[in-house]
């Protein structure tokens, strides 16, 4: 996504993009009805507790590891392999995202570079935390989508974090999915793209208000839909057409309506005294 040229508020545009303000509507309603669920006012702590861990399992899963939900639950080492690694991984960053949403406005790179930092604990790399530079290889085999050079990533990540900073009229579905497009796009770091990319956007859906309490894991969704549909989506982001901006918009749409269904499930399940 380019901001050159672009008017002074890019993502409010986006809004107006076709089948943008449906989702957006579709997404506030299935927000609305969890919130308005009977057991909310009761165990909230517990619906996002249980958010928390599902929608870390589903951004795992995207990233090569998908793990039956209660084996997360029930594992305590998570150094074993590559697959424990990133589960590992994706639990930490779901972990850390509430702790940088004061930050986020302030500093959206500062913000990213703990992600990472996070996602890659325990590695002694030292392009852990910051973004790549020229010749640097990525460790993201489930993208395969052109890699722009260092020059463009810096560049737009700038250009991502004047946008933050400056504020929009966009809604939060069209913010968080910029956010999390752009991100997947570049793939800034050596390693952890897809899990930093979603806790971003998980980042933006809370602090925006959309989701103050974090129990719509729009991870879930992306994973309920599939990774061929998550590519085929990012692949719209990535060519700047309308229609493809639209799509990949939608789907994230689409992913937190998921979220928020799973947070609905839980909440029955929970007034049922059966979780």
């Amino acid at each position: 996504m380019s901001t050159t040229g672009a008017t002074a508020d890019p993502l409010a545009a986006l809004g107006a993009l076709p089948g943008v303000a449906e989702s957006v509507e579709s997404v506030r309603k299935a927000v609305d009805r969890v919130y308005g669920h009977r057991i909310m006012r009761r165990r909230s702590n517990e619906v996002t507790s249980e958010a928390a861990l599902r929608g870390a399992r589903g951004s795992a899963a995207l990233s090569g590891a998908d793990w039956a939900l209660e084996e997360v639950r029930r594992r305590t080492d998570f150094s074993g392999d590559d697959e424990a690694r990133v589960v590992g991984a994706a639990l930490r960053l779901t972990a850390e995202a509430g702790q940088l949403l004061s930050i986020w406005r302030q500093s959206p790179l500062r913000v990213l570079a703990r992600l990472h930092l996070v996602a890659a604990s325990g590695r002694d790399d030292a392009r852990v935390g910051r973004p790549r530079q020229d010749g640097e290889p990525v460790d993201e085999p489930l993208v395969g989508l052109p890699l722009p050079d260092a020059a463009e990533v810096s560049g737009r990540l700038e250009g991502l974090s004047q946008l933050i900073i400056a504020g929009s009229s966009a809604p939060a579905l069209v913010t968080a999915a910029v956010v999390h497009g752009e991100l997947l796009a570049l793939r800034p770091f050596g390693s952890h793209n897809g899990l930093v990319a979603r806790a971003a956007e998980r980042i933006v859906l809370v602090g925006s208000g959309l989701d103050p309490k974090s129990i719509c894991p729009a991870e879930v969704g992306h994973a309920e839909l599939g990774r061929a549909a998550y590519l085929a989506a990012l692949e719209g982001y990535v060519s700047g057409t309308p229609e493809g901006m639209s799509a990949w918009i939608t789907h994230c749409g689409k992913a937190v309506g998921l979220g928020a269904r799973e947070s609905t499930a839980v909440c029955e399940a929970l007034q049922r005294g059966a979780a």
